[in-house]
């Protein structure tokens, strides 16, 4: 409760800055009583264009009106406008269509008092930390962000934009769905969005901010985003309500647990990251802009350091547990090895088995994929599989190097994996690392076994450069699985174990073949990172011609 009292707090401040800064005058309620007053206060039958334009615009800023915007501040959200104006860098955003209205005339909105400049949507371009984005925010104020045919024209016209110039689409999402009013139109108008997403995949990012409601054909177009993230306790998605899943299973489920951040960050893996309020989602969402490039033909961002590359971790030298059975924290190792230990961590709360995100090395953005043997004792399975792949597939869609980081027992064995699908849904982690040409590093910090060795971005599937820990073991099982099954009899067990040990379950027969190309100290990993990344940076590598590959989805 106190942080949303703390977001409305910030909504009014927003509320009132915005309005003092356009002097705007307060717009009557619309009511009965009042609709006269409205038509006779925005009448333009006595003003000349230039009085017109003016008196449209503000009527535009104010959405749906001040009651619908206090109403919006009282459930701890802020307006489309607000958002923007949070979410870009001061005075730098242009508007799209103001002045666009819908044009449904049934059921009564052809009246004045049902139409609204701009109508349920604010678009434009703008800049964050200087750089070009599109943006669409839908406006909850106006018929509750609905869309409309004009509204989806509005957002079709800066996806195309952002296409043509190679800027990302960040949309921030407010809508209680289709408009009823229109019909079929609108779902025409789902459908034009939901094109434009698929066009505009791999080509440049896009982004969704779930801010509100999603529901029905709405969430399929942040479904086929890049990333999406959500807010607690005021964002949900779903494709069909409770009251219709009531209906349809007998069941009673809230909003809250049916499509609620909550649910789709750590149970469903909709959605990427929650974030507390509008004003923390948005702030977090600047700092998430800096890590990805514009389009994907655009380097990955690179930024000053002042972290020295070549410094020496010497925690990294005892960080893994002498005992092979012994759980660590890989993400101590991951911020220890880059810039000013800063790791923006995605889906921390899906398939914990598996960490992903963004870091920087000497200032280059780098997508960061590793095992969590502190989960499943980092054991790979359907979901952490799928979290993987998706991850790996953005990072080279749009040039990011990736740094592996490998510490793998195998695959989850279980009679639900299987029945779920393991041997497809590994395939795709596979898949992504083996047909990613960007730069590849792989780090083996204790256990490589199985397939799930080859498939964490081994050499094998063309790695760059993969490295060995001393305490690396690279292996196709583990010593006491291996003993069960090659010593039978009354052989002893332990030394059966420990001639495994020294035989296999070491760097050393990677390396001798080749597989690893060097073993290197642990504390120097961070160094020897950084100078790859700067020889690999004019790397070439090119995948056979295809129209596209058939990943085993």
């Amino acid at each position: 409760m106190a942080t949303l009292a703390a977001a409305r707090s910030v909504c009014r401040l927003w509320s009132g800055a915005l309005r003092s800064a356009k002097h705007l005058p307060p717009l009557p309620e619309v009511s009965r009583a009042a609709a006269a007053e409205r038509r006779q206060w925005y009448s333009v039958s006595n003003l000349s264009v230039h009085e017109r334009i003016e008196r449209k615009r503000q009527r535009a800023i104010l959405g749906g009106g001040q009651h619908r915007i206090d109403a919006q501040h009282k459930r701890g959200k802020l307006t489309a406008r607000e958002r923007i104006q949070l979410l870009l860098d001061t005075d730098s955003f242009v508007e799209y269509d103001m002045f666009v209205e819908h044009r449904c005339s049934d059921f009564g909105m052809a009246t004045d008092e049902n139409k609204f400049p701009g109508d349920s949507v604010v678009t434009g371009q703008g800049r964050i930390n200087g750089r070009l984005v599109y943006i669409f925010s839908q406006d909850f104020t106006v018929f509750g962000g609905s869309l409309s045919g004009a509204h989806a024209q509005k957002i079709c016209k800066i996806m195309d934009q952002a296409l043509l110039v190679g800027a990302p689409v960040i949309g921030l999402n407010d809508s209680g769905g289709a408009r009823i009013q229109e019909g079929v139109e609108s779902l025409a108008g789902y459908a034009d969005i939901f094109l434009r997403n698929v066009l505009a995949s791999g080509v440049i990012p896009q982004i969704s901010l779930i801010m509100g409601p999603c529901a029905g054909g709405a969430v399929y177009s942040p479904a086929l985003t890049d990333f999406t993230f959500m807010v607690k306790d005021t964002s949900y998605l779903f494709i069909t309500g409770p009251d219709v899943v009531k209906s349809v299973t007998n069941e009673n489920v809230t909003q809250e647990d049916l499509g609620g951040a909550k649910t789709h960050t750590a149970v469903s893996g909709v959605a990427h990251r929650a974030f507390e309020n509008d004003v923390d989602a948005l702030l977090n969402l600047r700092e998430f802009f800096n890590y990805i490039p514009l389009n994907n033909r655009d380097p990955a961002p690179i930024r000053e350091c002042h972290d020295p590359f070549d410094r020496l971790v010497p925690g990294l030298d005892t960080i893994v547990p002498l005992e092979s059975t012994k759980a660590y924290d890989m993400l101590d190792i991951v911020r220890e090895i880059v810039d000013e230990r800063d790791f923006f961590d995605i889906m921390p709360n899906y398939a914990k088995n598996i960490i992903v995100g963004f870091a920087r090395m000497n200032g280059r953005t780098v997508g960061i994929i590793g095992n969590q043997p502190k989960v499943a004792s980092g054991c790979l399975d359907i979901n952490s599989s799928v979290k993987g792949a998706r991850f790996v597939r953005f990072c080279d869609a749009f040039n990011i190097p990736i740094m592996t980081f490998v510490d793998v027992p195998g695959f989850l064995p279980g009679t639900s994996q299987e029945y779920g699908g393991i041997i497809r849904h590994g395939a795709k982690l596979l898949y992504a690392f083996a047909e990613a040409t960007v730069p590849k590093i792989t780090v083996i910090t204790r256990k490589a076994y199985g397939g799930a060795y080859d498939v964490m971005s081994s050499k094998h599937l063309r790695g760059g450069l993969n490295y060995a820990w001393p305490t690396a073991e690279v292996a196709v099982m583990g010593a006491k699985g291996a003993v069960q099954i090659i010593f039978k009899g009354n052989h002893s067990k332990e030394a059966a174990e420990a001639e495994y040990v020294e035989t296999f379950a070491n760097p050393f027969p990677a390396a001798i073949r080749g597989f690893v190309d060097d073993i290197i100290q642990p504390s120097s990993t961070r160094m020897r990172i950084c100078r790859d990344l700067e020889m690999l940076a004019n790397k070439k590598l090119n995948n056979p011609w295809k129209k596209h590959g058939n990943i085993p989805l």
